[in-house]
């Protein structure tokens, strides 16, 4: 089994699961480890409280866990926080005032809109959306980059209107590239995120040639997730992750402690 570095407890908005459930559920799976990330989305549309992380508590919560579960399950302490390009110096705050595994940065909020909604969408193509998308995610990278990962790249194909029936990398390979770029010139890696399959795409997110075209430009930082909101959803099909990887040119696989990578064999 692999490490599982994404997933999330009633600390985010969108998980009513304890932390202690998560952990259990991992044990009885066999996770050589996890990385607990739950969201921190300032500014978020229309309910600004909804993903207001209580840093302190969460801080001591998961580090009581980390002692009572040493013996049983290595947990590493993170956070998925949701990037806008005005948050950058309250980001940078946060992160120095606790001292995570691991970060994610990720792509919630769009010019004021969550994709998840379908306002995001009126008045857009399909085409549109998932372009201003993908431009926000550069918006996102140049103003702040103290994150370790970038999280489920093509995250908006999940709820577009016709999902990913037309969605291809070829189809905004400029824009990916960019992305790609710049995240391995800062030195930052990305995810193989699982919850394209629990979501029916048929596919992780980012999509396996995402994947190849990271590796194939210089990438060598992978973290595996299943973006996991309850129990059962932990490791989702991880059983694919392995040969989608090694596909993709990969050998290892990525984790994080006291924000530094340590790379294990696939």
């Amino acid at each position: 089994m692999l490490w599982d570095t994404h997933m999330h407890t009633h600390f985010s908005g969108d998980s009513e699961s304890s932390p202690e459930s998560m952990i259990e559920q991992s044990i009885r799976l066999g996770l050589p480890g996890i990385c607990i990330t739950d969201h921190l989305d300032y500014d978020y549309p229309d309910d600004p409280e909804l993903f207001l992380l209580d840093l302190d508590r969460y801080d001591e919560t998961i580090h009581q866990l980390q002692q009572q579960n040493q013996n049983r399950l290595p947990i590493r302490f993170g956070i998925e926080i949701g990037l806008q390009p005005h948050l950058a110096n309250r980001h940078q705050e946060v992160l120095a005032a606790h001292d995570f595994d691991f970060v994610i940065g990720s792509s919630h909020v769009v010019h004021g809109f969550d994709p998840y909604y379908p306002t995001y969408y009126e008045g857009k193509t399909e085409w549109e959306a998932y372009l201003e998308y993908f431009t926000s995610i550069l918006e996102n990278i140049q103003a702040f980059s103290d994150f370790d990962v970038y999280g489920h790249i093509d995250y908006v194909v999940r709820y577009g209107p016709n999902k990913n029936a037309q969605y291809s990398y070829a189809a905004y390979a400029d824009i990916i590239d960019e992305i790609l770029r710049l995240l391995i010139q800062k030195g930052r890696g990305i995810e193989i995120n699982t919850g394209g399959f629990k979501y029916g795409l048929g596919h992780p997110n980012p999509t396996e040639e995402i994947l190849s075209r990271y590796r194939e430009l210089g990438g060598e930082i992978i973290t595996i997730g299943a973006d996991a909101h309850k129990p059962e959803h932990i490791a989702y099909d991880f059983a694919k992750v392995p040969d989608i990887l090694k596909a993709a040119g990969f050998r290892y696989y990525t984790v994080f402690k006291n924000r530094k990578p340590e790379f294990i064999s696939l």
